[in-house]
């Protein structure tokens, strides 16, 4: 398992993906720490915490106020920020598409993961994580056949 884990720090180092090298980085040490009675909390929580943090990062600018609530009435007053809550409710939609499929399907994760880094590494891709990748491979497979 740690050769495995050591695989992928490697993969995400060499891939110059922070986020991942840090968490794998954070699981060795876990491991090291004999701390793997917290692993069946992370695989419970850990994707919904993931999501909490991430939310209040986005929600900030509005808490801070550097958004105001005028100004977002402005969404609706030009085509490219109506399209832009157009892509956002559908990337939610796929992302709670993702969530389910990425539940009952733990081996798909890696796959998503593995995918993601090879993606950021060779072709200069972003990490936007396996999630929005997950939800975009739970719409494929509702048109084909099981």
């Amino acid at each position: 398992m740690n050769l495995a884990l050591l695989l992928l720090l490697a993969l995400g180092i060499v891939g110059n993906n922070a986020t991942v090298s840090i968490a794998v980085a954070l699981l060795l040490l876990m491991r090291l720490l004999s701390l793997e009675r917290f692993f069946p909390v992370l695989e419970q929580h850990g994707l919904q915490i993931g999501i909490i943090i991430l939310t209040i990062g986005i929600l900030t600018p509005l808490a801070s106020g550097k958004i105001t609530p005028a100004s977002m009435l402005d969404l609706f007053t030009h085509w490219q920020t109506v399209l832009a809550v157009v892509i956002g409710v559908f990337v939610a939609y796929l992302a709670g598409k993702g969530t389910a499929l990425m539940a009952g399907n733990p081996l798909i994760v890696t796959g998503l993961l593995f995918g993601t880094i090879i993606g950021v590494t060779f072709f200069r891709g972003v990490a936007v994580g396996p999630l929005i990748a997950a939800g975009i491979l739970a719409f494929i497979l509702q048109f084909l056949p099981k």
